[in-house]
């Protein structure tokens, strides 16, 4: 496989001049429910803003590029935290029609909070009057990938340019991604492997993958494997829908309802144990996605029903921490994940999980899971029934023995980057 002939040497020879991190994503996203990769980003943001290095960011609006310094950083970063409203949205959030409210605050507020400015072909020019050149940036977000903001950083600037990738699902699993996706995916793949002095990997799978897909393409860039950090919120209590029996025991599954989530086979799996005395319940936490008709329609019938299947979407982190506490345990039948918080955070908190046979989880949770085939509906529903009867007989003793587990930190996680990476 070719490897690129490292760049570290040259970024090593001294301290950065200064860091650029995109925050495309986060304004991006504003007003929903963080994902993984937000969650990433939002941590490369909380990280940078600690340290003394002169720290700028940049965002992609709907009208051009918008250039923060450290202060500007800093009102951003309140904003995404919700310790700050977002302002009223300015004319020019207006001119933007396929805004949602959220997103037309957000943008508001960043131009409110820039430095600079410019129109999508002056990039280059504000990037060379703003940063030093040698400036390190940060793309840990999947977005603002394009050839423009490469070109511009690269051969404008002189920047060293790292990026992290946190799967190749689009390229390994095209059946359960939207349309367009997958050829979009690819061109972004093709521009880091062209232009990256370095590629972060949040897994030694993700790393495998990307270096697999790279190479028939050419040189493949110094690749990095840095575990992203878990940050568990302290749980907070959650009012329960209607037909919850607080006195019976309930199973978690978090992530948005996709086909690759593989919601279908809990479905099954309840659609079975439903038939019984006094089943445990299912609790489906997130928004809906696409591709998934068939299991909306499902839970639009469990709905009706009043249980035991419910539906959640819009919880806070610390809700979702509490729900995770009480119950018998999380289930994670995914067909395929780059990294996978959920059963990390699950674990954390004394949960016990259940997930899909995958590579990547076997990496990071070890012998601390239940594992499953998802071809093998048995096995899953076996599992299910025993930790419900252990939940039923004494809510603590399911959780003891996974009571211990430490999840990855983002300590670790920038000790290792940034020892490389600068």
């Amino acid at each position: 496989m070719p490897v690129a002939a490292t760049k570290l040497e040259t970024m090593k020879n001294g301290p950065p001049r200064a860091r650029l991190l995109d925050v495309t994503r986060l304004l991006r996203r504003a007003g929903r429910v963080a994902t993984g990769i937000d969650r990433v980003e939002a941590a490369y943001l909380d990280h940078l803003l600690q340290d003394d290095v002169p720290l700028f960011g940049v965002a992609r609006t709907t009208l051009g590029y918008a250039l923060l310094d450290r202060q500007g950083m800093q009102g951003f970063r309140d904003r995404i935290a919700g310790e700050i409203p977002w302002g009223s949205p300015d004319a020019l959030s207006w001119a933007s029609r396929r805004l949602s409210l959220d997103q037309e605050q957000a943008q508001a507020d960043l131009r409110r909070l820039s430095v600079k400015r410019c129109l999508p072909q002056r990039l280059g020019r504000m990037l060379k009057q703003k940063l030093p050149a040698g400036t390190v940036y940060f793309n840990v977000g999947h977005s603002n990938l394009t050839d423009r903001v490469l070109h511009a950083l690269k051969h404008g600037l002189e920047a060293r340019i790292v990026v992290m990738i946190h799967d190749t699902i689009p390229l390994d699993f095209p059946h359960y991604q939207r349309v367009g996706t997958v050829d979009r995916f690819a061109r972004m793949l093709e521009k880091v492997r062209g232009n990256s002095d370095l590629i972060l990997c949040n897994s030694h799978q993700t790393k495998a993958d990307v270096e697999r897909h790279m190479a028939p393409n050419g040189t493949v860039p110094e690749c990095i494997v840095g575990l992203l950090g878990v940050n568990v919120a302290i749980p907070q209590p959650i009012y329960m829908p209607e037909g919850f029996d607080q006195t019976c025991p309930y199973f978690v599954v978090l992530g948005t309802i996709e086909p690759r989530k593989n919601h279908a086979l809990l479905l099954d799996i309840w659609d079975d144990l439903a038939d019984g005395e006094r089943p445990p319940q299912l609790v489906i936490c997130g928004n809906r996605g696409w591709n998934n008709e068939t299991v909306f329609g499902r839970l639009d019938k469990w709905s009706a029903r009043n249980g035991p299947v419910f539906e959640l979407q819009g919880l806070s982190d610390g809700q979702v921490s509490g729900l995770l506490q009480g119950s018998a345990g999380l289930l994670f039948p995914s067909h395929a994940e780059g990294y996978g918080l959920p059963p990390l955070e699950a674990l954390a908190l004394g949960a016990p999980v259940i997930c899909s046979d995958l590579p990547v989880c076997r990496e990071l949770l070890g012998e601390n899971a239940v594992y499953a085939d998802v071809n093998d509906r048995y096995s899953w529903q076996r599992n299910i029934t025993k930790l419900a009867t252990c939940w039923q007989a004494d809510k603590r003793a399911s959780q003891s023995q996974m009571a211990r587990f430490v999840p990855p930190s983002w300590e670790t996680h920038f000790k290792q980057v940034f020892r490389l990476a600068l």
